[in-house]
């Protein structure tokens, strides 16, 4: 194997999705209820090849829900490594506030989704799996203080491993 091989193999070949999160004007969450998982998610899914982030949580949510609405700031990034998938970097997106005419545009993909709904904040956790419900918290703390933040495993980290 040349160096340059051995150097690639330790290269990390993270899979990389991407998500918005929604507000109503009360200020609660849209969560959706995938028909494939036991838990609620938020609207997004999988990068594509050729595809940015930001391209792919709009694609994922006009794929979900049927609606094009314009996604505002990252407001977060977390490394969420995964036994079954390996490492994963998600990207969290602004979907700001859905209008009511908007609201009532949803058309939900029937094949990936059961329902949706808007969630009080304080809700997210029972709702949810712990690393994506502080994920979500992150992101919407982010949010109104108009600070992206990094994340690993839905938490920021004390500081850096050397």
């Amino acid at each position: 194997m040349t160096a340059m091989n051995e150097h690639e193999a330790k290269m990390a070949h993270p899979r990389m999705a991407a998500g918005a999160l929604f507000f109503d004007e009360a200020g609660r969450l849209l969560m959706v209820e995938p028909t494939y998982k036991d838990y609620w998610d938020i609207p997004g899914g999988y990068v594509e090849t050729g595809e940015s982030p930001l391209q792919a949580a709009s694609r994922e949510v006009r794929e979900e829900l049927g609606i094009t609405p314009p996604l505002g700031a990252l407001l977060a990034v977390d490394w969420a490594p995964s036994d079954r998938e390996g490492d994963k970097v998600l990207y969290l997106f602004d979907g700001g506030q859905i209008a009511p005419e908007q609201h009532e545009q949803i058309t939900l993909q029937a094949e990936e989704l059961k329902s949706f709904a808007y969630v009080e904040v304080t809700e997210i956790g029972a709702r949810t799996i712990p690393r994506l419900a502080r994920r979500i918290e992150a992101a919407i703390q982010a949010r109104e203080t108009s600070a992206p933040v990094y994340l690993e495993h839905g938490q920021e980290p004390s500081s850096a491993a050397a």
